[in-house]
């Protein structure tokens, strides 16, 4: 009875590595990095009893408060309420719908998040949580990410709104005190998660959290989107103030959150504006207000009235200086097409406020179309870039526009002395080199014995400088958080791996689960003197185990039945604080 298994899930039990790898393959080269192979094998018996009990729970919880595609999207993402899903699983059900899943461990850095889902990929954290933390985890983990975020890709509207969420949040500019709280924030998941932490290290880590968060008083646009992610995604409702239903992740995968949103007398609803991003919250905590949006299409057109304000969109020299003041690496687009990607440290402007000159310090990238330009990535612009912005006088269009043989007809030929002059003020001159041209436009013009100046005769650049590279372009038209090329240039750190929480475990124990897993298999109900002594052994020794009692009390006859109950509630008299989930048990 007490034979090791795997709660009859031997035919996904051992996962093919070469499926996996064949997913990671398909991936851009900077991504592959942050996914991790699901080994299935990691889950323990108690893990599938835990992930039963929650789905169990879940589902008959939120059977009338849940919207209605929750429930099909869970059969049609290859979620089942009985085992833990594997990767094979969800994806061969995610394929009919253009989606796919991979997994990581924990928190990934939330651009990298963004990107993986404007790609139509959903990111799957590994761990299962413990029974400790069955009603609420502190770390991402599978429930939260199969269960709470799948289901409604089945939905069009809510796959297309996600898709274009990580196309907008990829683009978001993060500041350096974003960054740093990613990092914390992740540290702090796995010391809430880990049972073997200190409460001196846990404490430490959240001052030095709330210290970051304070000294952030300015909101990045990446911190907005990710308020407006938290209200929709996360923790969203829809409908109307008076009759809604649960679609938001956090919620669904919420035993106790997803039973409290709904008394309006604990938790205001509000209509989704674009102004739910003014609105912070507290992971820590439940939530004292929640979002109502009409429809899956309300949610795009609130997203979209958001990104409108987004220096991606607007550009120009306030998009600059936003870039400057974020302290990140960002990338400005010039109206011909070419980006610039690095730490942008200076903008001059005219009278107008039309930026003039553009300046990054330290490595750069040039890039077109999103492709680093040959021999323009870090290690050329290694000490940072500086370049005019805007029109040349006596010319009637932008500088990229030209073709060369029209080049020539302005004195702008390689080999020879070329001077231009701005409507700014700002004058080049020097021996032109070379002319770097994309799709019939003109991105860069490099040269030597080079010498720029402005109005005042300030000098931008000098001759003994080397060799001067000049952006063509009459106007920012886009400025965005991170590189051009994510492929030449990686910002993020992959996720170390062996991070995720590994507990110590009883292997009796585990086959005591399985044991308990077979019984529910069979239609004879079992009682007390029926009842392994090898089981009856780990049940006196683990008289607080409420899981492993809840799952043989599916299969147990009335007297045994009646002595589960009575462990249930001494365990409750015990600790008090698993009242409200044991109550859950004897309830049913």
């Amino acid at each position: 009875m007490l034979a090791s298994m795997i709660v009859s899930r031997n035919s996904i039990e051992t996962v093919s590595d070469m499926t996996q790898q064949a997913l990671i393959d398909s991936l851009p080269q900077h991504l592959r990095p942050f996914v991790k192979r699901q080994n299935y094998e990691q889950y323990t018996p108690q893990d599938h009893a835990a992930w039963r009990f929650i789905m169990s729970e879940l589902t008959d919880q939120l059977a009338e408060s849940a919207h209605p595609v929750y429930l099909e999207g869970l059969a049609r993402t290859g979620i089942s309420l009985d085992h833990i899903p594997s990767i094979e699983e969800m994806n061969d059900c995610l394929r009919d719908l253009d989606w796919r899943a991979v997994v990581v461990d924990g928190f990934i850095p939330p651009a990298i998040f963004m990107e993986f889902q404007a790609l139509k990929i959903l990111v799957i954290a590994l761990d299962m949580r413990s029974a400790d933390h069955l009603l609420y985890t502190p770390a991402p983990d599978i429930v939260h990410e199969s269960a709470g975020h799948a289901p409604f890709i089945v939905d069009i509207d809510y796959a297309e709104f996600l898709q274009r969420f990580g196309e907008v949040g990829m683009k978001a500019i993060s500041t350096k005190a974003d960054l740093e709280q990613y990092e914390v924030i992740r540290q702090l998941s796995i010391l809430k998660a880990c049972p073997d932490s200190k409460d001196e290290d846990i404490a430490k880590t959240e001052q030095i959290l709330k210290d970051l968060r304070e000294r952030d008083d300015t909101p990045s646009e990446a911190a907005l989107l990710t308020r407006l992610h938290w209200w929709t995604v996360e923790y969203g409702l829809v409908g109307s103030i008076e009759d809604y239903k649960i679609f938001g992740a956090g919620l669904l995968s919420s035993l106790g959150e997803s039973r409290r949103c709904v008394d309006d007398r604990r938790v205001r609803k509000i209509p989704l504006t674009v102004n739910a991003v003014n609105t912070p919250y507290d992971i820590t905590t439940e939530q004292p207000q929640l979002f109502v949006t009409k429809s899956c299409k309300h949610l795009t057109q609130v997203l979209e009235e958001f990104a409108a304000s987004m220096c991606f969109v607007k550009g120009g020299a306030e998009s600059v200086q936003k870039a400057i003041g974020a302290e990140s690496v960002c990338t400005a687009v010039y109206d011909s097409g070419l980006q610039v990607s690095g730490r942008f440290s200076e903008v001059l402007c005219d009278v107008v406020g039309n930026a003039t000159y553009i300046r990054t310090e330290g490595p750069t990238q040039l890039a077109y179309k999103d492709k680093e330009l040959f021999e323009h990535g870090v290690d050329t612009h290694a000490q940072g870039f500086g370049s005019p912005v805007g029109r040349l006088k006596d010319f009637h269009r932008c500088l990229s526009e030209y073709s060369v043989d029209e080049l020539k007809t302005h004195g702008i030929r390689v080999g020879e002395r070329v001077d231009l002059a701005y409507l700014s003020g700002i004058t080049v001159s020097g021996i032109l080199r070379e002319i770097v041209r994309h799709d019939h436009r003109n991105l860069l013009l490099s040269f030597d014995d080079c010498s720029v100046t402005d109005l005042e005769g300030q000098v931008l650049f000098s001759p003994d400088w080397g060799v001067y590279d000049l952006a063509v372009g009459s106007t920012i038209a886009s400025v965005f958080g991170g590189v051009a090329d994510r492929e030449k240039l990686q910002l993020f750190r992959p996720t170390p791996s062996g991070t995720a929480t590994n507990l110590r475990v009883d292997e009796n124990l585990m086959k005591a689960y399985s044991a308990v897993a077979d019984l529910n298999t069979r239609a004879k109900p079992v009682d007390v003197d029926e009842l392994a002594p090898e089981l009856t052994n780990i049940l006196s020794k683990y008289p607080n185990d409420w899981l492993i009692r809840s799952e043989l009390l599916k299969a147990a006859a009335p007297g045994l039945k009646t002595s589960l109950n009575e462990q249930l509630r001494a365990i409750i008299e015990r600790s008090p604080d698993t009242e409200a989930i044991i109550q859950r048990v004897l309830h049913h």
